[in-house]
């Protein structure tokens, strides 16, 4: 560990940040478009924005680095991401903060993919675990600094902002900075979607679903707070134990699901989501609302980790970083549509729209599992989960995809 944290502290340290300031500015821009007097539907397109850019920018970005290099993509890209932030600052109309989110969205992927592309290959194979586990600490832990943030008192209503801009910029110079070379960088393959839903239907249904539920709590949740009455820091505070929950449940949720059928643990997890939502709508109190979305948050944030896993469990080793690729695009597209979803659902049900939402897609899911458990057994030889951020990153996976590979030739017969 401590091996690790010396050869990749830039990367590390720039990642970080850039974790930190991407989740301030999402939940920042839900709350204070709200104080300003956006819409839900204004807000929830604004937010649609980050994925929609996203679904560019994980394909167009790659053949940059491959063609210019890692430091100068990061530069450029870390550059216009606070050039986004300062923009939000100077203005105060959905149409310029719309088109900074989509701006957001093209370059976050291309910060993602220099990272952990750059990791992978200065990683030695007897410290790659350990590396990726602080790089899943950091997936974790900075969006939820950035989140709790968001309480800290701003008199103007700009100073966030600020900081948001100073973090991105400052995320840079460490990776300036190090001594390390960039490594040599290829475009990874694609493996098409219809291909992949032959491997593995839970798979693309299953992630494609559930990444719709989690953006939409993930969006909806500090919007139906301040609903509530909640202030600012309250409202951003539970979406912090949320995170926080999330980030906890993976690795023994993975270990579970390393030792028995995945798909068992996907409908576990998806009835407790829905059991929670149904518990929240009856009792939509301050306390249990905090309680019941961090149960959300734990069973349904690590559902793509476990999905991915139980995909790989299914590929050849040469086709689990292709398929990484495709299962990020599916996570992205299914998160337009709950960003869409989640402020706007609020309102419905008597103010219980956004639970329904959770428990639908929760029962939902259960069922798609039930259903690919009735009609094939689970494959004989299983990889291991490997915890992967999703709120807040544009291309998961890719890290650990290399290892998921890796894992797979070691344990193949010889």
């Amino acid at each position: 560990m401590k091996r690790a944290l010396i050869d990749n502290w830039a990367l590390f340290l720039g990642m970080l940040l850039l974790m930190v300031a991407n989740g301030l500015l999402v939940t920042l821009l839900s709350i204070r478009g709200a104080g300003l007097g956006f819409s839900p539907l204004t807000i929830s397109l604004m937010q649609a924005c980050y994925p929609l850019g996203a679904l560019i920018g994980t394909v167009s970005v790659p053949p940059m680095i491959a063609k210019v290099g890692h430091i100068r993509v990061f530069s450029a890209l870390a550059s216009m991401v606070s050039t986004a932030a300062i923009v939000h600052l100077l203005t105060s109309d959905p149409y310029s903060w719309s088109a900074m989110r989509f701006l957001a969205g093209v370059c976050f992927p291309g910060l993602y993919v220099v990272t952990e592309s750059w990791l992978n290959a200065k990683s030695e194979n007897r410290i790659r675990a350990q590396v990726l586990s602080i790089y899943f600490i950091i997936q974790t832990l900075g969006p939820a600094l950035g989140t709790a943030l968001v309480g800290f008192p701003d008199p103007t209503g700009n100073l966030m902002f600020g900081i948001v801009s100073v973090l991105m910029s400052v995320a840079i110079v460490p990776l300036l900075l190090s001594n390390n070379r960039a490594p040599d960088f290829e475009v990874p393959e694609r493996l098409g979607i219809a291909k992949l839903y032959r491997v593995s239907p839970m798979a693309v249904l299953g992630i494609f679903f559930m990444s719709i539920s989690v953006s939409a709590w993930f969006i909806g949740l500090p919007l139906y707070a301040l609903g509530q009455g909640y202030s600012d820091a309250t409202a951003s505070g539970a979406l912090v134990v949320a995170m926080m929950a999330a980030g906890i449940s993976q690795y023994p949720l993975g270990w579970i699901s390393d030792n028995t059928d995945r798909r068992y643990v996907v409908i576990g997890l998806s009835v407790i989501s829905a059991l929670a939502a149904f518990w929240l709508m009856m009792d939509p109190s301050p306390r249990w609302t905090v309680i019941g979305f961090a149960i959300i948050a734990g069973a349904t944030l690590p559902v793509y980790s476990i999905l991915a896993a139980h995909a790989n469990d299914q590929l050849q080793p040469g086709q689990v970083v292709p398929a990484s690729g495709t299962m990020a695009f599916l996570l992205q597209f299914g998160q337009v549509f709950g960003m869409l979803l989640g402020p706007n659902v609020i309102s419905m049900a008597d103010g219980r729209g956004l639970q329904l939402l959770v428990m639908i897609f929760g029962i939902g899911v259960a069922l798609l599992g039930i259903a690919r458990r009735v009609s094939r057994e689970a494959p004989e030889d299983t990889g291991e989960v490997l915890a992967t951020g999703v709120i807040g990153m544009a291309m998961p996976g890719m890290l650990q995809a290399e290892v998921m590979t890796e894992l797979s030739e070691d344990n193949s017969p010889e």
